[in-house]
């Protein structure tokens, strides 16, 4: 049987890779791995780059492509027969790549290498690969003892099985839930374009009447216009407990999760799991993290009491003095009703002009004039699922950067979120450089009827967010493969995904892409003024909630003691209440469906801060856009040059030096915000 895993190149054969084919295939990428690992770390003579730097980057590079693949077919379109055969193969993959910077023998020759002439004459992107991959390898247990060395594999190879079962709960408790409403009239108050899509969703199913489920394009819309409030709170009940009960719980996952997190920090020297994941990125420990992440709260938290309060008073001001205090099932609600009561706006009357083909269109001239690249839709690629969609990206004289895949649209065998990553990290070549191979997903409102897909504005802007990552893929120039791209410290690869944001609120941008579906007129004067005028409406709500995202992440990374602070479920709903603008309710376990924090072995664990830390950057960044010109070449030029092309090949700090010619300052995001005077 010819195995697809094993062939894989510039167009991957997803038509035909099928669950049969990932035990074998993987198995036989560990042993070439394996080989090449062995080879190299009992290979004697004089070291060079090349057969030692350079030979140990390219080492797993088919396992770690055939990998990327098979992970994202579980991701993207999953059965039962794939489950099970990526989770007999991960913790085998995990294994071997622990087991790296513990084998003495790949030490042996990087510190040789290290101390040969050649080595010590690096410059530039060489130096900084050879002192971090040193660091990694130190980092990573390359000096522990044999007995450590076991101790640290086996954390490992759990981590990794662990967080795939907790990636698969969410999945399957997502999916698990429905709620079917028979009669038309509990609907009042969502909009047209909600009440169609639950139509055809129930249909789909063979069903009458109109299906809710927890994916976010059902979701959000009902938990923001249902006017029935006990719907809102059975929905919302059931949102903030996926994954915290029964067959699906992960409870003990998230528990076990940060025991042995914590026990791979200590085993490696770091106080805490924080230290040891920052100890190469932006914010260096976890101290520092904290005290970032304190520093916004303090400067955020007496406007959204302030929001709060206003909030509750609205309500009072529609139901009487003796209306409720706002439960969390209440905030959204009144929230999109203060809006439309303040602003005359309503976020529903953007989607007719937020077509999906046409923000496609707006993203790619949008980068083109920016970064003088042309994007086309070509179809001559295998894809994974009908509506998959495939494009080139050229170089204004035509050259090939690189090829991309678009994955837009809800599915039950489908992930929740919206995410990019690459499959195929191109590398100089005899004439220029082989080009890049990347993909975005999502889980926008999709097309209903004979109507297509209409965008909320926030699906516009994570349509451009997911956009700067892949831009920050496919333009790179960097000739390692590890440091190539998005291969950057987290708290700094949200920048060029985040910057892209600004982009769909400024009013020339606008104009190349937003314009009714049906008539083709552009978007009003008067609702982009009104959207506008509506930026910063409960702004310190929005920024406390991602600070207590952070707030909480760390927390469970630093302080928590099971011992001492009992549940963990609990713990983090104390240490969420603060930044909640409503008491939780007891039974909420949000953290048992929190992928970013438990999906992978890291992830964003310890890492959730990054966020609001490239936030700084970009809004920071943006100035010299806007002060200079949105769609100014010269500074996309210098933005492509200075960030996006570089990758890690340079220290973050710099690399935003060199772009801004200074340090970033908090102050834009506050201003931003509408909240510098707070």
């Amino acid at each position: 049987m010819t195995n697809p895993l094993l062939e894989l190149a510039f167009e991957i054969p997803f038509d035909q890779i099928r669950a049969e084919h990932v035990e074998p295939g993987i198995d036989a990428l560990l042993e070439e791995a394996r080989a090449r690992q062995q080879a190299l770390a009992a290979s004697t003579g004089p070291r060079t780059f090349e057969n030692t730097i350079a030979a140990l980057d390219d080492m797993t590079h088919g396992l770690d492509t055939a990998a990327n693949v098979v992970r994202h077919l579980e991701d993207v379109t999953t059965t039962p027969e794939l489950r099970a055969a990526w989770n007999r193969v991960q913790p085998r993959i995990a294994e071997f790549r622990s087991r790296i910077p513990l084998d003495a023998g790949l030490w042996r020759v990087l510190s040789e290498y290290a101390e040969a002439p050649e080595a010590k004459s690096l410059t530039g992107p060489r130096r900084r690969f050879l002192h971090k991959t040193l660091d990694i390898f130190r980092r990573h247990g390359a000096e522990l003892d044999e007995t450590g060395k076991q101790r640290l594999q086996e954390i490992d190879v759990e981590l990794s099985r662990l967080t795939t079962k907790f990636a698969q709960n969410v999945l399957d408790s997502t999916n698990s839930w429905e709620l079917v409403i028979a009669e038309e009239e509990k609907l009042a108050g969502l909009p047209p374009s909600a009440r169609q899509a639950a139509r055809e969703s129930a249909a789909a199913k063979g069903l009458a009447g109109w299906r809710f489920t927890l994916q976010a394009p059902s979701y959000v819309p009902l938990m923001t216009y249902l006017d029935d409030r006990h719907t809102r709170e059975q929905v919302y009940r059931a949102f903030v407990t996926r994954a915290a009960e029964g067959e699906h719980d992960n409870r003990p996952i998230i528990t076990r999760i940060l025991e042995l997190r914590r026990a791979k920090a200590h085993l490696l020297g770091f106080r805490s799991f924080a230290d040891f994941v920052l100890a190469d990125r932006m914010a260096h420990t976890g101290a520092q993290a904290q005290a970032f992440l304190e520093r916004l709260r303090e400067r955020t938290e007496a406007r959204f009491r302030e929001e709060n309060e206003e909030l509750l008073a609205f309500r009072r001001s529609l139901e009487g003095s003796a209306a409720p205090p706002l439960a969390p099932w209440d905030t959204a609600y009144y929230a999109e009703k203060q809006r439309a009561a303040l602003y005359d706006f309503d976020e529903e009357a953007l989607r007719p002009y937020f077509p999906l083909e046409r923000v496609l269109h707006g993203v790619f001239s949008t980068f083109e004039r920016l970064y003088g690249v042309r994007v086309t839709e070509s179809h001559d690629m295998p894809v994974w699922s009908p509506g998959v969609r495939t494009y080139r990206i050229l170089e204004a004289d035509g050259v090939h950067l690189g090829s991309f895949y678009t994955d837009w649209f809800p599915r039950e065998n489908k992930r929740n979120g919206a995410w990019m990553d690459g499959f195929i990290t191109g590398q100089p070549a005899e004439h220029g450089w082989e080009p890049h191979l990347g993909f975005v997903c999502g889980n926008l409102t999709p097309p209903v009827s004979n109507r297509p897909a209409l965008l909320t504005h926030r699906e516009v802007e994570t349509v451009f967010h997911e956009f700067g990552h892949l831009m920050h893929h496919l333009l790179s120039r960097v000739e390692l493969r590890s440091m190539s791209g998005t291969n950057v410290a987290w708290d700094f690869v949200e920048l060029p995904s985040q910057i892209m944001e600004n982009w769909c609120w400024e009013r020339d941008a606008l104009d190349m892409f937003a314009a009714h579906y049906e008539t083709g007129e552009r978007l009003p004067d008067e609702l982009f003024g009104k959207m506008r005028r509506a930026r910063t409406f409960r702004a310190a709500n929005a920024q406390m909630r991602q600070l207590g995202f952070g707030t909480v992440d760390l927390a469970l990374h630093i302080e928590y003691s099971p011992d001492r602070d009992g549940d963990v479920i609990e713990y983090a709903n104390r240490t969420l209440q603060r930044f909640s603008p409503a008491p939780l309710p007891e039974a909420h376990a949000m953290i048992a469906s929190f992928m970013h924090l438990f999906a992978s072995p890291v992830g964003y664990g310890s890492g959730y801060y990054s966020y609001k830390w490239a936030e700084v950057l970009e809004a920071d960044a943006f100035t010299r856009f806007h002060t200079e010109g949105v769609f100014s070449r010269e500074i996309g030029n210098a933005f492509r040059d200075c960030i996006l092309s570089r990758g890690d090949s340079e220290d973050p700090a710099e690399l935003y030096r060199a772009f801004m010619g200074r340090d970033p300052d908090e102050s834009a995001l506050l201003a931003r915000s509408g909240l510098l005077t707070r």
